[in-house]
């Protein structure tokens, strides 16, 4: 069970997702935050769908080792590709 201490994770293929971290902290500026942006594998819209999911996971996987009660996908591409399988993946977890 997350904790309130717990972050909220904001992942992007990149910078992007830096706006939507912007607007989580005026309209929750109390919560802790950890952003992950995967410049390295960046950008994912160029990449087969079974490999954004498997960048998507992995991205998941280790944010979630964090210590994570909210999961934001803030990449249009991995939430196309891949939202379903995180939220199958983690039922019992906000995403």
């Amino acid at each position: 069970m997350a904790k309130k201490s717990d972050y909220i994770a904001v992942f992007d293929s990149g910078v992007g997702g830096i706006s939507v971290l912007r607007q989580l902290l005026q309209v929750l500026p109390n919560e802790r935050y950890l952003y992950f942006g995967d410049s390295i594998n960046a950008p994912y819209g160029t990449r087969p769908e079974k490999e954004v999911e498997q960048l998507t996971l992995a991205a998941a996987e280790m944010l979630m080792g964090r210590g994570v009660k909210a999961l934001v996908v803030a990449c249009n591409t991995a939430t196309a590709a891949a939202i379903e399988l995180l939220r199958q993946t983690y039922p019992d977890e906000i995403i």
